[in-house]
Parts: C-alpha cells; structure tokens; sequence
C-alpha cells in the first residue's frame, strides 16, 4: 500500500498535532476487556478524520504490567494482550495510508525486574551483565546508599539478596534503572531503538527521559517545602520533600541524547518528544531540544496541573519562550497520567470552556499532544478503592487515587455493551456518565464538542502562523489573553476570554476575521474594538504592526 504522508517531509513534526491512544482503552477487538493494536486498526479512519497528523501509542511491549506497560520485559516483543509484531506491521501501513504517522513510547531509563539483562545482572556481582543496572553497597549501618525517594513512595533502593547489595528504582521496584554510565547499556538500548525504526515507526514518545543518568551517590538536599515537581508528587509524598540534584536530570545524560539523535538522522523523517519531569522543566526543554542534536521536542507537566488563570499560563508559556532559543516545545493538556482536563480545570459539561481551552492549546508556538477522550470532553472517572488497579493510587489513597480515573474505555456507542468498548468485562469500567458523551451521539450533534474539535484542527492545519509561527504575547486584559503569532508575511492575532463575562477591548484597527475560521470562533473585531462572549474566541488577520491597543 502506498505512503501518503502529507507534503511537510521531514519536519513534519514542527507543529504538528499528535493523538495520544492509550492501547489499553481505546478498542478491544478479541472480548478480553482490554483494547488492542487490531482495535487501533478498526479505528483508524475516526482518528484521520479528526485531522491530526500523527498517533502516540502508550507502551504495547511484552511486560508483567505491574506499571502496565511502562516496564518492559522485551523491548521489541509485543505483549500477547495487545497483538502481535505482524498487528503492529500492519497498524503503521494502515496509518500511513490514511497519513498518519505512527510515534512509539520508549521506555529507556528502566526496565521491568522480569527483563533478561535484569535476570542475568541480579545472579552475581561479575557476569558480563552486572554493571547493566545500578548497583551499590549498603551503608555501614545497612541502610539504602542514598536518601533518594522513589515517584510512587519510599526509597529509590531496593535490597537483593542473590548480589547483597541495593539496585536503584526511581519507580516502582519492579523497574529496576539501567546503568546509563555503562556504554554496553546505551549500545544495547541504542539497538533496541533502531529496532523500530527499522519496522517503519515517525518518531518516540521518550519516557521520563531525565532520569536515565544518575550523579554522584550523593544524598540530596531537602527543599524547604513540598513541590509538585512530577507526576503524582503530591504533599503527603516524600519525592516531593527534596531537591532532585543527584538522582536525576544529570549532564552525562545531554551525551546520550546526543548520540540517540544521531540514530534519529539515519532515518530522515524520524523524530521524538521528551518527557521532562523536573524542578525546572522548563529548562530542561530548552536545554533538551536546543542546538538540534538532541531531542526534537520536550514536553513537561507545567500545562498538566490545576492552574489554568491566563497569568499562569502566559507566565509559563513567554519564560519558555524566553528560555527555549531555537529548542521546539510540545504541549499538552492532559495524558495518561493526569486527572482529565473537563475535571481538572472545572469544565464539566462545559462545552464553551473546553472549547475555549482547545483554542488555547493549538494557538501555542510548539506541536501538540492531544489525549484520547478530550476530543469528547470526558471526565475524569470516579472509581472505588476496590475497582482500582494503578499502583500509585492504591498507595497514596485517599488523598491521590491515581490515574486509572484518565485510563477508563473510551466510550464509542452510548447504548451498546460497554460502550463499544468490548465484548467483554473491561478491565476498568466505563461510567455511565461518559456514554452520554460517547462518539455515536456526538457524531449525531453538530453543537457537540468532537466537531468543534475537528473544525478547529482543520483550520489550523492551514494557517501557517498556528503551525510553525513565532510567538508574541500581550499583556493580560480583564481575563483575556492576547498574543499574535507570525510567519513568512502572515500575522495573526489572537484573544481567549478565560471570563464567565463578555468583554470589550482596543484592538487593531487593521484587524480582519478570518472567513475560514470555524464557528467556534466567536469573537468580532470591528473599528478597533474586539469583542468576545464569555468564555470567547477571536482569531484575525492583520496587515499592519499596529498593536499599541493590545499593549496599553
């Protein structure tokens, strides 16, 4: 079957828009209650009709699921549960048919403690895989050699019995770190890697890609009040207790970007996007993705908290911009991670808001992940103790529940048995309220927010300014956030209205609503002034620099 993927070549990742499919949920095709690559397959026309670019599969490698997917027993084995290398074959053919590029996670900082090299490491302290895996003594008194805590609670070390000595975690302690220092390990991963580029795959989606070195075993600092520097670091867990100096987010590590980058080039067309969780992320993009020899792009967790002011994110976005120089900078706001957008920026049934939070999204300078689900606007799932199966929110219940209420089904038909989903129990369930919002009624409603979401990726996809423009913000006006973006001869000027309120502002008198704009597109820009409905939308061209009126 002939490729046919669009006419940006190899850069077509420089603002593209990436749906992220969580395998698990979105389509099970054999009745075992958990989706499937042959279900991605089954739905690949619906994503091409959302018009994005590209997918991101969630991790489908062969694993004991203990983090379910994200340790990996066999880099270039998919797990029976989801298919097989053939399903996977035909999965990149079938998208790239339909123009789609097909973006992969990688796992490279751990693996599972079920992965052969972590087999053979653990049997002694001088096999020839022994220094595979971060290994170090007990302190004299037998405690862990560092300080260092572990993302999902407790210490980053866990003892062994067959070597007498503590392996580093900065997981669970079934995900055993890599020796990153060792450089059979990064030819090894480096291998694993090639592996698929080899089978056809656009790009990797990097897994906390700052942790894969380590420092000095040093302990680390305490902080002088908790931070939610990464995903599930909350105030009752003590990762968040200290300043992460040695333990992650080392210089060593900008080598082995170095060297995956060059691996990268081989395959023109390729590209990957970081996962940065850090004290300073934002640095970490910048630093991550300048120069264009290391990663192509770097997302962090600044967009993925419960602030959403137009402060917030215009602080946080012209700081990236000031900080990022030729680096390129992905965005999102939600994943597999995190509490559902409509839930936690308080747009449940919300249709304007969500709305407008889309808008916002893909008006930024940088490329775009869009998680499964926000298309529909779903919410985050309200789940039982009993019903849970995330690691992370078993331990830290009740103040976290963790992430399996963003990992349920995606509901595809509202009356059908479990939604579409499967033929069978699923292995998380599917609330009924997301089947008032499954992608059967919404197809039916023109009002819904799936052709809202469609309307608005279209548009983008054909005005140059939003893909690859450069960024200027305005100062905050009553709630509304102001910024133009710019590219060859093209200015465009853009207002969102965080309000519950209709506002009025000065606005360039040069200022012109673009007639390709889709409705959602509310606002009006007449003799100067622009208005907006609250919660509004405006999108103009203009042929001037006249934009003293913003600036005032």
């Amino acid at each position: 079957m002939t490729t046919q993927l669009g006419k940006q070549g190899s850069d077509w990742w420089r603002g593209a828009v990436i749906y992220q499919i969580y395998p698990r949920s979105f389509q099970d095709t054999n009745g075992d209650g958990i989706g499937d690559l042959k279900g991605v397959i089954e739905r690949l026309d619906y994503i091409a009709s959302l018009n994005v670019d590209a997918i991101w599969l969630s991790p489908f490698f062969t694993s004991p699921m203990k983090d379910f997917g994200y340790d990996i027993s066999d880099y270039r084995g998919v797990d029976p549960m989801f298919g097989s290398l053939e399903d996977f074959d035909r999965l990149v053919e079938a998208a790239h048919a339909r123009g789609l590029r097909v973006t992969i996670d990688q796992v490279l900082s751990h693996t599972s403690d079920q992965h052969p090299w972590f087999a053979e490491s653990r049997a002694s302290r001088d096999n020839p895989k022994a220094d595979w895996y971060v290994w170090a003594d007990a302190r004299p008194d037998g405690a862990p050699p560092t300080n260092w805590q572990s993302v999902f609670g407790g210490s980053a070390w866990q003892w062994d019995t067959r070597r007498c000595q503590y392996y580093l975690h900065n997981f669970l302690s079934s995900q055993p770190d890599l020796n990153f220092r060792n450089p059979e390990v990064v030819e090894a991963i480096l291998g694993e890697v090639r592996f698929w580029l080899e089978r056809g795959v656009d790009g990797f989606r990097l897994d906390a890609v700052n942790f894969c070195t380590h420092g000095e075993l040093r302990d680390n600092p305490p902080r002088e009040s908790s931070a939610e520097g990464f995903l599930g670091v909350r105030p009752d867990n003590p990762y968040g207790f200290q300043l992460h100096h040695h333990d992650k987010t080392q210089p060593e590590n900008l080598a082995f970007l170095e060297r995956l980058r060059a691996l990268l080039d081989e395959y023109p067309g390729t590209t990957s996007v970081g996962e940065v969780g850090d004290d300073d992320s934002l640095g970490v993009m910048a630093e991550y993705t300048q120069g264009g020899k290391r990663l192509h792009m770097a997302y962090s967790f600044d967009l993925l908290g419960e602030r959403h002011d137009p402060a917030f994110l215009r602080d946080t976005l012209t700081e990236m911009e000031a900080r990022i120089g030729d680096g390129w900078p992905c965005w999102a706001l939600g994943n597999h991670d995190v509490t559902r957008l409509a839930s936690r920026w308080n747009a449940e049934g919300e249709a304007a808001n969500l709305r407008l939070y889309l808008a916002f999204l893909l008006t930024q300078r940088g490329s775009v992940c869009l998680y499964q689900g926000e298309e529909l606007g779903l919410p985050e799932a309200a789940l039982t103790f009993e019903q849970l199966v995330d690691p992370a929110g078993i331990t830290f219940w009740p103040a976290y529940k963790g992430r399996d209420g963003c990992r349920t089904p995606l509901p595809w038909a509202s009356r059908a048995e479990q939604a579409g989903f499967s033929g069978g129990a699923p292995w998380l369930p599917i609330p009924e309220a997301h089947r008032a919002l499954a992608v059967d009624r919404q197809e039916a409603d023109p009002e819904a927010l799936l052709h809202a979401t469609r309307a608005l990726l279209a548009f983008r996809r054909n005005q140059p300014a939003l893909v690859k423009g450069e960024v200027r913000y305005h100062p905050i006006r009553d709630e509304v956030l102001c910024l133009e973006r710019h590219y060859q001869g093209q200015r465009l000027l853009v207002a969102l209205n965080f309000s519950d309120q209709a506002r009025e502002l000065p606005a360039p008198r040069a200022a012109q609503a673009l007639d390709a704009a889709p409705k959602l597109v509310n606002g009006t820009w007449t003799n100067g002034r622009l208005r907006l409905p609250p919660y509004g939308i405006a999108i103009a061209s203009c042929s001037t620099e006249e934009d003293q009126a913003w600036d005032v």
